[in-house]
């Protein structure tokens, strides 16, 4: 399935500073009947959302309409827990297109790569400074540079940030792997050609 190609994210953030939030927490295993990628956004952090009735939690930052975005910035530890992919797809269909964290679960990292969502691991420090600068203004907003591998806090600090250059190149190209294998289906054909004579 080809995404959304990634090149800089340009956009507000919501901040989410709270540590060790788990899969469930993102997308209770209640909402994973579904094989489809979509749909899921509408449950994201569900339980933090919604009250029991379904009427929206005023105190939960994603029914703050003073922030929103395309950059959610979180706690560390952001995506432990069961290893579900639907966490990245709730992420990504709510709309989400970057995850700014201190630190990933390994699991929830590779899915969120595999599905468009690019996860960028930064300092403790500058994450707080994050953190500070988007709970004093709203309207701060966060450059996230992914051919440069580098994160902007707009007028104030960046860093530059890991990622494997597959991941990248596929991001940046909206390529899944299947996308990627048939991109360079002429170079397979050739070296398979060689490896036969």
């Amino acid at each position: 399935m080809v995404k959304e190609k990634l090149n800089i994210i340009h956009s507000k953030c919501v901040p989410l500073n709270v540590e060790n939030v788990d899969t469930d927490q993102i997308i209770p295993a209640r909402f994973l009947k579904s094989v489809s990628r979509k749909g899921f956004g509408e449950n994201l952090f569900r339980d933090w959302r919604y009250n029991d009735k379904g009427a929206p939690k005023k105190d939960f930052i994603l029914n703050d309409n003073r922030y929103d975005g395309k950059i959610l910035l979180a706690g560390k530890n952001f995506g432990s827990g069961s290893s579900r992919e639907h966490a990245a797809w709730a992420l990504y269909d709510y709309g989400f297109r970057a995850v700014v964290s201190s630190f990933f679960a390994d699991i929830f990292r590779n899915n969120a790569l595999n599905n468009g969502l690019l996860p960028v691991q930064v300092s403790s420090d500058f994450l707080e400074k994050a953190f500070v600068r988007v709970n004093e203004d709203p309207e701060t907003r966060m450059i996230i540079d992914l051919p440069e591998q580098k994160v902007f806090i707009e007028g104030s600090d960046d860093e530059n940030f890991e990622i494997s250059p597959y991941k990248k190149e596929c991001l940046i190209k909206g390529y899944d792997d299947i996308d990627f294998l048939i991109s360079v289906r002429d170079e397979i054909l050739k070296f398979d050609e060689r490896s036969i004579l």
